[in-house]
């Protein structure tokens, strides 16, 4: 894995490489309980004893969503076995047909573009069985990622009385994208955000969903015109990755790395996403991007503490994700975000009616309705 070099450049005048200044850092609340602890999957058991252990700890029911190398009766036994309350749930492919088509996916079906991972699926599961369950406050939570104080998932539960969304700072390997990874890589110096991996939310922020593109939980915190009140505390530890390991990774990012930064570059400035509805806006927004992918290749170039083969690696992961950016038309950016729009009232419809049919009638049926082969311990619901 590469050790990243001295910090030598703040930033470019083609990339925010920060938006801390949107959200309160560090906010602090009294503590709340979680009612749910939602996973989604695709990995062995193993990688889900972290979760168990927490829901063991904080007294709440661990929900596994499981596809790929993930097996609900697996995870169910074990959850079994440890005391931890737990509903698993194999995810099939047959569950797109039970939830919403959105246009979002409509816009990129059938191109370089169309993302082939179930993350968001799983995820707007979860809102929705929780929204079913009537749980008040959960908190997503991924299957690679470790919490060092239990009781920081409370206190972000309990800045959900004022912020849409609570996340748990995330430490360790930094999250980002492929081509922020080689930014920060090559020296320059680049921030996190709060995200999907450990965030807290409550009721009112069920009605928001994840769109199937990378950064979808960007998308989930933003609303019609700016980003929702959100706030970040304690801290989680992010498990190593190789980020260049194959250039893919950055070709799949390309899409949805380009669309958040463009709307957070906005945020950044001191506009509303409104101004994002114009094809102009893209057409500038997307040379910056290129601009700032050639910085990256140029440092990376230059950097002298990075061996020639993490720089080979490293260079031919930012020129795919170059090659995929100059597939993006700025049409497409103002189509998708449209799009985005329209599917954000086609979830909120969606969620209202699986509400008032399943709500009084529970989970289980909720779950045999959606077609998913459920295994839970008795007092998870």
């Amino acid at each position: 894995m590469i050790a990243a070099g001295p910090v030598e450049v703040d930033g470019t005048d083609n990339h925010s490489p920060s938006h801390r200044k949107l959200i309160t850092v560090d906010a602090v609340a009294r503590p709340a309980p979680v009612d749910a602890i939602i996973v989604p999957t695709a990995r062995p058991v193993a990688y889900l004893r972290t979760a168990m252990a927490l829901a063991r700890d904080r007294g709440c029911v661990l929900v596994a969503l499981c596809s790929k190398l993930a097996a609900a009766n697996v995870a169910f036994r074990e959850a079994k076995a440890s005391g931890t309350e737990i509903i698993a749930v194999d995810v099939t492919a047959g569950l797109s047909t039970r939830m919403p088509r959105f246009d979002t996916s409509d816009v990129t079906a059938s191109t370089a573009f169309e993302r082939r991972t179930d993350t968001s699926m799983k995820r707007n599961l979860g809102l929705l069985l929780a929204q079913v369950a009537g749980w008040e406050r959960i908190v997503f939570l991924d299957d690679d990622i470790s919490v060092p104080r239990a009781a920081d998932l409370n206190d972000a539960a309990g800045l959900l009385d004022y912020y849409t969304g609570a996340g748990l700072a995330i430490g360790g390997f930094p999250d980002n994208s492929v081509v922020c990874h080689a930014f920060r890589d090559a020296g320059g110096k680049q921030d996190t955000f709060i995200g999907g991996g450990a965030l807290a939310i409550g009721q009112r922020s069920y009605s928001s969903f994840f769109p199937d593109i990378y950064n979808e939980d960007w998308f989930f915190l933003l609303e019609e015109k700016t980003l929702s009140p959100s706030a970040s505390t304690g801290k989680v530890v992010q498990a190593a990755y190789d980020p260049y390991r194959d250039d893919r990774r950055a070709r799949s990012e390309e899409l949805g790395d380009s669309l958040a930064e463009g709307l957070f570059w906005l945020l950044d400035n001191g506009r509303e996403l409104t101004d994002a509805d114009e094809s102009g806006y893209w057409v500038d927004f997307l040379g910056r991007r290129r601009q700032f992918i050639d910085e990256v290749i140029e440092m990376v170039r230059d950097a002298q503490h990075l061996g020639s083969a993490d720089k080979s690696r490293m260079t031919a992961a930012l020129k795919a994700a170059k090659g995929r950016n100059l597939k993006i038309q700025p049409d497409m950016c103002v189509d998708y975000l449209a799009a985005w729009r329209k599917d954000r009232e086609r979830w909120q419809g969606y969620l209202s009616s699986m509400n008032a049919t399943y709500h009084d009638r529970g989970v289980p049926r909720l779950l045999n309705f959606l077609g998913l082969r459920t295994f839970r311990t008795r007092q998870a619901i």
